[in-house]
């Protein structure tokens, strides 16, 4: 079965470029220009992945990925947005819109192939059948996909999820920022080790909002860990 994906891009030739490249790896493609030709594209059919451009008429790439991460059908789709912007600052936001990744015109079809397949390896990878996890009031069941925090349902984002299932499979351990790289976005990826910071960001936020940050810790200068200890 062909992995289908979804193309938010307003530029025709680097559309035409992204739609040629995936379809000559075996993707099914659908190209859209604007955010409501995409919601439209959305309600007939879901797609494994997204790829998003920033700057787009009406609603911006960054709004619309806010809407995907409120939306329980996209809730958890693995999103790469494409765009000029290369600033620090714009990669922050973007990922802390919810983006998986983010890739920076122009940029290679190798790179986007090498990024496409990598997330969704990682995809794959986290999303199997093991046994539920607890840690204090925090239940994670990966069967069914669904977090529980003091009995209380909680969605997060398809990254902050992986990252905690890693975390709370390998407690009291400390991480440094490449390691979590390598063990949860996959190795040989082109990520920064900034982008740990912001999702590990995203993910303590979550969690402060039911009290239970306190497990996510910080330990200067190694990295980071999840455990039931005192922060030392």
């Amino acid at each position: 079965m062909q992995i289908k994906k979804l193309v938010i891009e307003d530029e025709t030739a680097i559309g035409s470029m992204i739609k040629f490249a995936l379809e000559s790896e075996g993707y099914q493609v659908t190209l859209t220009e604007n955010g409501r030709d995409a919601q439209d594209a959305l309600s007939r059919e879901l797609p494994e992945l997204k790829l998003v451009d920033w700057m787009l008429p009406g609603t911006s790439g960054i709004e619309l990925i806010r809407g995907f991460r409120r939306q329980a059908a996209t809730l958890r789709t693995p999103i790469i947005m494409v765009t000029a912007k290369t600033g620090e600052e714009d990669l922050l936001s973007g990922l802390e819109a919810g983006a998986d990744d983010y890739i920076t015109k122009p940029f290679s079809t190798r790179e986007l192939l090498a990024r496409i397949n990598a997330l969704l390896r990682r995809a794959e990878a986290f999303d199997d059948g093991e046994g539920t996890l607890e840690m204090g009031d925090i239940i994670l069941d990966p069967a069914s996909h669904e977090l529980t925090i003091s009995g209380q349902s909680v969605t997060p984002g398809p990254t902050e999820y992986r990252l905690l299932k890693f975390l709370m499979q390998h407690p009291d351990r400390v991480y440094s920022r490449g390691q979590l790289l390598d063990y949860v976005w996959g190795e040989n990826v082109y990520i920064e080790e900034r982008t740990v910071d912001v999702h590990i960001l995203r993910l303590r936020k979550l969690l402060r909002k039911h009290g239970v940050d306190n497990l996510l810790q910080t330990v200067r200068g190694s990295g980071y860990r999840f455990s039931t200890r005192p922060k030392e």
